[in-house]
Parts: structure tokens; C-alpha cells; sequence
């Protein structure tokens, strides 16, 4: 299985979260054009944006199996 990336992951959230990018923006604090530019792959995120919507969806991230391996 491939890996996904957050980018992604958070692009799909917000499509299929069933609401607007206005009430996306109003419950994050991100603009909502800033959300639609990200959205349409025109520009990334900062940092702070990624753990507000993050927190937002629920989301975490959680190291593979696979990668803790790798690094002993």
C-alpha cells in the first residue's frame, strides 16, 4: 500500500466533510481563501493551519510499523 501524504489527507477531509470552506474557516481561524487555494492544490499550508485543521477532523499522525523498524 502507498504512502499518503498529510497534504492529501487533509485535502480529502475538507471535501468530504459536508461543509462549506466558510464554516471550515470560521471553526479554525484559517482563511477561507487560503483553505480554497489549498484545496485546488494551488499552495501548501503552514504549520499551524495543518495541526488547526488536524485537530479539527479528528486527525493524528502515528509513525508506521514499517518506519519504527527502519530506524533501530
Amino acid at each position: 500500500m502507498g504512502r499518503v501524504k498529510v497534504t492529501e489527507t487533509l485535502r480529502r477531509a475538507i471535501e468530504q466533510a459536508g461543509v462549506s470552506l466558510y464554516k471550515i474557516a470560521k471553526l479554525t481561524g484559517i482563511e477561507q481563501s487560503t483553505l480554497s487555494r489549498f484545496v485546488r492544490g494551488e499552495r501548501g499550508l503552514d504549520g499551524n493551519s495543518i495541526d488547526k485543521l488536524a485537530e479539527y477532523f479528528g486527525l493524528e499522525l502515528k509513525p508506521s510499523k514499517t518506519d519504527i523498524k527502519r530506524r533501530k
